[in-house]
């Protein structure tokens, strides 16, 4: 016999959503923070790199939520 799937509410997605999206702001501003360090070091070529790809999983992220959010609202 196969099991029926479950669905979930719209409350149990947001929260898995807000779970998910809140390691990638993590991920981000590690990126970042650790691109500060070594600017602080002399390493600024890497340190610059650093920041701008935490700052580009930052944008990523910011337009994935709005796109799930625009879902959401139609």
């Amino acid at each position: 016999m196969a099991k029926s799937k479950r669905r979930m509410t719209q409350q149990q997605e947001f929260d898995i959503m807000k779970m998910i999206f809140d390691k990638f702001l993590w991920l981000g501003f590690i990126m970042i923070v650790f691109g500060i360090y070594n600017i602080m070091m002399d390493a600024v070529k890497n340190g610059i790199a650093w920041m701008i790809i935490g700052i580009i999983m930052l944008g990523v992220f910011l337009v994935i939520i709005v796109k799930e959010f625009e879902i959401i609202k139609h």
